[in-house]
């Protein structure tokens, strides 16, 4: 019987590949202590990050495991970089330039469909905070591609500042031209409508209470409808049924692009359909009601792509930031001197997207991670997943 060879990277597949990506990243390391190529200990912490490791320690465990196979495609002078020697060079790696990389790639790599929904939400590195008792949390917001299913990029919140600040910095980073961009009723500002528009894409943001005139103004409209046949049939309307685990759910629709009379039009950019999505959940006979508000850019905004949307845009809870939780226990991940904590977040996105991307895998992302670790023709074909 003939043993299967053993799958090695060359130079006309993926390694190579990031490599050219990874090496637009400038190396914060005076001349004479760079003992090992950065783009190697970036390619080591993806490879060791994708196969489950969730620190440095890991990292380094991971390379001397696998040092003869990853000397097939990445320099290591050096050997194996110890755990200290990765923290060190995370600490001090500008997260702006790694993140900047991982752009490169996603937009090198990934084509959104026109109209494809990118939700925009954030979440926080529970265990960043560099002493007992700090509320100096890293708090990332994330652009999530609901139909490719991957991560479009990403920025931390600078300190003493939220997701209203950072928003918009993401927003400029990002290629959205024809996508519907949601965001969550914290998004709803008018300068992030702008910027959006800005991008080629257009809005659906949820109106809560933070936006009190908009949000009654909202409130009025619909309100009104319930008692005015004329006003109601101006509206689309689109309802769907789910039962399974002993509830029931409707969804219940209303949209509407007569928004003349709207007072706050003026001060919204491009406004031009308002919606409202009502959504009752019966749980052992007892029934609850939620009703949400939207306003969108969207200048044919059908009940259902409406509905459809404020569905997707809670994607990003799930198949995101429930994922990096439960797959890659970022909320137990201790990484957090410097800049480590905002760099190793993005390798998790990045290995994220790659372990998404593979192809005829029918197993979730943490079980495709301890695959990973054991068999290097599954992590070469990780490696080398495209969206």
């Amino acid at each position: 019987m003939t043993a299967r060879k053993k799958a090695t990277p060359d130079e006309d597949m993926m390694p190579a590949a990031l490599l050219g990506y990874f090496a637009s990243v400038p190396d914060p390391r005076i001349e004479r202590s760079r003992l090992h190529p950065l783009t190697s200990v970036l390619i080591l912490s993806l490879c060791a990050i994708i196969a489950g490791a969730d620190s440095f320690v890991a990292i380094e465990k991971f390379g001397r495991a696998k040092e003869p196979w990853l000397k097939t495609f990445i320099d290591l002078p050096h050997g194996i970089p110890s755990h200290d020697t990765l923290g060190r060079i995370f600490a001090v790696l500008n997260p702006s330039a790694l993140a900047e990389a991982f752009r490169a790639w996603v937009a090198g790599v990934a084509r959104l469909t026109n109209g494809e929904v990118v939700a925009v939400d954030g979440k926080t590195l529970r265990r960043s905070f560099l002493e007992a008792g700090s509320s100096a949390f890293v708090h990332m917001v994330s652009a999530w591609a609901t139909s490719n299913r991957i991560v479009l990029g990403q920025v931390k919140t600078e300190e003493k500042s939220n997701e209203i600040t950072a928003i918009p910095r993401l927003l400029k980073l990002l290629q959205l031209h024809g996508c519907l961009v949601t965001i969550d009723a914290m998004g709803c500002q008018k300068e992030i409508a702008s910027e959006i528009i800005d991008a080629g894409a257009d809005y659906l943001l949820a109106a809560k209470d933070n936006q009190p005139k908009l949000h009654q103004a909202l409130a009025d409209v619909f309100d009104r409808a319930r008692t005015d046949p004329h006003a109601l049939a101006s509206m689309d309307f689109h309802e769907t049924h789910e039962k399974g685990h002993g509830r029931l759910e409707v969804r219940r629709c209303w949209t509407t692009t007569d928004v003349g009379e709207l007072p706050q039009r003026a001060q919204w950019r491009n406004l031009a359909a308002i919606a409202l999505v009502e959504a009752e959940r019966t749980v052992n006979g007892k029934t609850s009601t939620e009703q949400r508000y939207y306003i969108s850019s969207c200048p044919i905004l059908p009940a259902a792509k409406a509905l459809d949307a404020s569905r997707q845009h809670w994607a990003i809870e799930n198949s995101l930031h429930w994922v990096l939780d439960v797959a890659f226990r970022e909320d137990d991940c201790r990484v957090r001197v410097g800049n480590a904590a905002e760099n190793f977040a993005v390798m998790r996105h990045l290995a994220l997207n790659l372990l998404k991307s593979v192809k005829g895998c029918k197993v979730g992302v943490r079980t495709r991670r301890m695959i990973a670790g054991w068999d290097d023709d599954f992590l070469l074909r990780v490696l080398t997943a495209t969206p």
